[in-house]
């Protein structure tokens, strides 16, 4: 190991790019692991997400656009359009005790959904982690149509 340390100045003075790449990658791995417990919301698999809302009732939210939502949704979500999306309406705004899971096509666009139902005082907050792809992917039952009921 005291030959490592040794020779690590020489290896950095040789090889600045690779370093300082090097260093960038693992500063950005600590800063999304740091986000990961300031956000506030967690994550689920789409085995978390079937025993949360089979255990706990919990309320399912799709923030996709309505066309992706009517091709298939989770069986039991409720669309709300992302541009529509408000944690202060009133039917949203009883189930500020239940659990809620969130959840887009891809997982990217619930995270801000997320965010924002932390923000207005809703203290159980779910996504599933890589939208409704990953629920896909587990070969999970899909619902079509309008109707989430």
């Amino acid at each position: 190991m005291s030959e490592f340390l040794q020779r690590l100045p020489e290896f950095i003075g040789n090889h600045p790019f690779l370093s300082f790449g090097f260093i960038g990658v693992v500063v950005a791995m600590i800063a999304m692991e740091i986000n990961k417990f300031t956000r506030g919301y967690k994550t689920l698999t789409p085995a978390g997400l079937t025993q949360l809302v089979n255990r706990n009732n919990a309320l399912l939210i799709d923030v996709s656009s309505i066309q992706d939502y009517e091709k298939g949704h989770v069986p039991g979500a409720r669309h709300v359009a992302m541009s529509q999306f408000d944690p202060e309406n009133k039917d949203l705004a009883k189930a500020k005790d239940l659990p809620v899971a969130i959840y887009c096509k891809t997982g990217q666009t619930s995270g801000s959904a997320a965010k924002r139902l932390k923000k207005a005082g809703f203290s159980d907050v779910y996504t599933l982690e890589g939208g409704l792809r990953s629920w896909m992917e587990a070969q999970l039952p899909l619902a079509k149509g309008r109707s989430a009921n």
